[in-house]
């Protein structure tokens, strides 16, 4: 077999890897998108997956690749990349995500991805190869987008909660039943549109690093494009039942109302960050913005004793991923010499 055959396989593998982290971030993440709409029984479990895949899809039409440009050029050097370090950024994404997804936990399947980068690289050249600018603007999402979560949905609940206040509780409920509909179709929206572009860039990345897409091109070639979309629509279909159990009910008990505004003031969120080229945890802004509703209410409404154990599992996310990474990194140097 010649080198370029050789390349050829190695390539493939790796992005059938990809496709495979961007199927189980659908898998994992589509508690995001669907936990309250199903917890409050505005749709049936196997109607809302369908209904988020659907959204997650048509994503591809709405939002520009600013994300993907960000994840394939703006987080390392790409000079630094090669099949090592995105076998190895895989390899650590996708362990933590089966770790967390096994216990319930809800982390973020895009910091998982970008600790897997940095570790990857770490392990290669030091810490002198990542982009500071990069890395710094998505560490301070970390932080900014359960914020933001929190702003936007705690000021539309009290907002609903104002023009609403001499309405019959059943009267808005069932108006807000009809209207949760669009807020969730808007969240999936934004969890397809910001996350189907990280697997997006990984794949571009890759394709540079080995020569088989142009490095001046401003876009990535449009079979990756289609492919992600679809694999994260599809590992949306397959749910992720553990994890919407504990978004849904286990955080604070939501009513449609309650529902409509944490999708939406996530939807905000995720639509800001995307047209903004910033890799965001729909995880972290999904929770962000049901402990802002569950908040208003009163601050006992919310279980804050789970939502610390999630903050938790948010600040070892991007460490843990990138540790195995670099593991994934010397397991690659020998499986791929």
């Amino acid at each position: 077999m010649s080198n370029l055959q050789a390349a050829f396989w190695v390539v493939t593998l790796l992005v059938v890897l990809a496709v495979a982290f961007d199927f189980m971030n659908g898998f994992h993440d589509a508690a995001n998108s669907i936990a309250t709409v199903v917890s409050t029984g505005v749709l049936k479990p196997q109607q809302a997956v369908v209904f988020a895949a659907f959204f997650n899809v048509i994503a591809i039409a709405v939002f520009q690749l600013k994300v993907a440009a960000t994840i394939g050029k703006g987080i390392v050097d790409p000079g630094v990349v090669d099949h090592h370090v995105v076998f190895g950024a895989l390899i650590g994404a996708i362990v933590w995500n089966l770790v967390t997804w096994w216990y319930g936990i809800p982390s973020s399947s895009s910091h998982a991805l970008i600790g897997g980068i940095v570790g990857a690289v770490m392990a290669k050249s030091g810490a002198g190869s990542l982009v500071a600018g990069g890395v710094g603007k998505t560490v301070l999402f970390i932080f900014l987008s359960p914020l933001l979560g929190f702003l936007f949905g705690s000021l539309l609940m009290t907002l609903v909660a104002n023009l609403f206040r001499h309405k019959s509780p059943l009267r808005v409920d069932n108006w807000f039943r009809r209207l949760q509909l669009v807020s969730a179709g808007l969240y999936s929206l934004g969890h397809g549109g910001n996350d189907a572009q990280k697997t997006i860039g990984i794949i571009w990345m890759l394709l540079i690093a080995t020569g088989f897409a142009a490095e001046g091109a401003k876009l990535p070639p449009a079979w990756v494009i289609w492919v992600c979309y679809v694999a994260i629509g599809l590992g949306t279909m397959f749910g992720g039942w553990r994890i919407v159990k504990t978004m849904g009910q286990k955080i604070t008990k939501l009513k449609p109302v309650g529902g409509f505004c944490a999708e939406t003031g996530g939807a905000i969120t995720l639509f800001l960050a995307t047209g903004l080229g910033i890799p965001v945890s729909t995880t972290h802004t999904i929770t962000g913005a049901i402990v802002g509703v569950g908040a208003v209410r009163r601050a006992s409404a919310v279980r804050w004793g789970v939502a610390g154990n999630i903050v938790w599992a948010w600040i070892f996310t991007i460490p843990a991923s990138a540790f195995v990474a670099a593991v994934g990194y010397w397991l690659s140097l020998l499986l791929f010499p």
